[in-house]
């Protein structure tokens, strides 16, 4: 089958060629579905995203902030104004409030939306009350193992336990001093992780939770999301210019057992996402009961992060090129643009040194801006990229038929667009139109507002 950008190029190449002398039309999106149902629940003017935001309102809003906030975008103030609004009286956030006047319910609040939302208002400044409020909740709702659940009163697992762990470092807590019983959210993060008594391939892995047996199971998603605690980071995760060795696996020397030290757990969950990137041509793979196995962009999002804040940007590179060249599939949809897909290609962007305004080919910024309120200010570069080609209907890095794979390894559609458009000229065909309208129309292929396919309600502990 021809690739994503081979596909796209030809499609180019006929409308060059049915176009004559003018400029080439927009693209056709021949996999637009029929009109999406109208949302469950109306969305708030102040929310980023047109889905139902039941099940990830406050998450979505606190990524979008958090990643604007990277790239200088100052955020409308009805967008923070929400954020906060959401919050419970015990510092809490569930995942959405449609009553903000009703009291919440202690049962539902949800400790990864609350460690979100304090990494973003810690982010942006200003709002060290609700911050402050939310930090405090999550010490209050520590279990006994020192871990963290979706919700509270449930049982700890690794993903609620590395966000809490997360929310702790971004507002200045150490992690290694917020007990339950004298166990830390350290320890709590080392009874999810692989040992010594784990196979080899599976060392430094994070199960999401014990099995019924008591043992652990290795995670991919789990791995990717604790492993940025387990360096001791936080998002936003800074790039790093340093190169360090090839993560390394625990030391296993002399028949050693139990739980990888904790000066060794950012490593070995580091070199173990590196193996399992290169297992899955540099992206993390999902398989879902009776579907064949599929990319899974956010666990890999959440690796390139956490090989980054490890000290692993080398390691991380070819994962963020994969996700530059394929991303754009898991950033549109029938109701508009993912936030918290485009909010984590943003951030991805960020912290590899990937252009956000040319994220194999796409304008990522815009797209996040698009999808919400009309932020304060922007700086100059997003300005000049929005007005660059503000009404593209397909953007660089996608396929008119909507696949997710891109055959030629990251290979933008722009540059083969070029390629094509180069190759018409240097025949003596329409020279015309390459001189008037060439670079108008590789323009109008390249950044616009997009549109996004809505995901299905996360069960706890599940990818939003």
């Amino acid at each position: 089958m021809l690739s994503a950008a081979v596909r796209a190029g030809a499609v180019l190449a006929s409308a060059v060629l049915l176009a004559g002398t003018a400029a080439a039309p927009a693209l056709a999106d021949d996999t637009a579905s029929p009109e999406a149902s109208p949302s469950a629940v109306a969305v708030p003017a102040g929310l980023y995203g047109k889905d139902d935001p039941t099940y990830d309102g406050v998450w979505r809003q606190s990524l979008a902030l958090l990643a604007l906030h990277t790239a200088e975008v100052a955020p409308a103030d009805e967008a923070v104004r929400w954020l906060v609004g959401q919050q419970c009286e015990d510092g809490g956030w569930p995942s959405f409030r449609a009553d903000t006047e009703a009291d919440c319910t202690a049962a539902t609040e949800d400790s990864n939306a609350t460690a979100l939302a304090v990494q973003a208002l810690t982010a942006l400044g200003g709002h060290t009350t609700a911050a402050a409020k939310g930090v405090t909740w999550i010490k209050r709702h520590q279990n006994s193992d020192g871990g963290w659940s979706y919700n509270p009163g449930g049982a700890s697992d690794a993903n609620s336990t590395g966000l809490a762990v997360n929310a702790l470092i971004a507002a200045g807590a150490d992690p290694a001093q917020v007990r339950k019983r004298g166990r830390s959210g350290y320890d709590g993060l080392a009874s999810f992780q692989l040992g010594c008594d784990a196979p080899a391939a599976q060392r430094g892995a994070f199960a999401y939770q014990p099995g019924k047996s008591g043992g652990l199971d290795a995670n991919d998603f789990a791995s990717a999301q604790a492993a940025l605690a387990a360096a001791g980071s936080a998002l936003p995760v800074a790039p790093v210019t340093r190169r360090e060795q090839p993560a390394a696996p625990p030391s296993c020397k002399d028949g050693a057992k139990g739980a990888v030290p904790q000066r060794q757990s950012a490593e070995a969950a580091a070199h173990f996402l590196v193996q399992r990137l290169a297992d899955g041509k540099q992206r993390l793979m999902q398989t879902l009961p009776g579907a064949d196995p599929a990319p899974d962009y956010n666990a890999t999002s959440w690796a390139v992060l956490s090989l980054v804040a490890a000290g692993h940007p080398d390691q991380a590179s070819d994962a963020a090129d994969w996700l530059a060249g394929n991303g754009y599939s898991w950033m549109r949809g029938e109701q508009g643009v993912n936030p918290s897909a485009a909010a984590t290609l943003l951030l991805v962007a960020r912290a590899t040194g990937l252009d956000p305004y040319n994220f194999g080919g796409s304008n990522v910024v815009q797209m996040l801006i698009n999808s919400g309120p009309a932020p304060a200010a922007v700086p100059s570069a997003a300005a000049s990229a929005a007005s660059a080609a503000p009404d593209a209907t397909l953007a660089p890095g996608s396929s008119v038929t909507g696949t997710d794979e891109d055959e030629n390894g990251g290979f933008s559609p722009v540059w083969l667009i070029a390629m094509v458009l180069v190759v018409l000229v240097g025949g003596g065909v329409f020279l015309r139109l390459n001189r008037r309208n060439g670079a108008t129309a590789t323009r109008a292929a390249a950044e616009a507002p997009e549109q996004t396919a809505p995901a299905p309600a996360p069960a706890p502990g599940e990818d939003r």
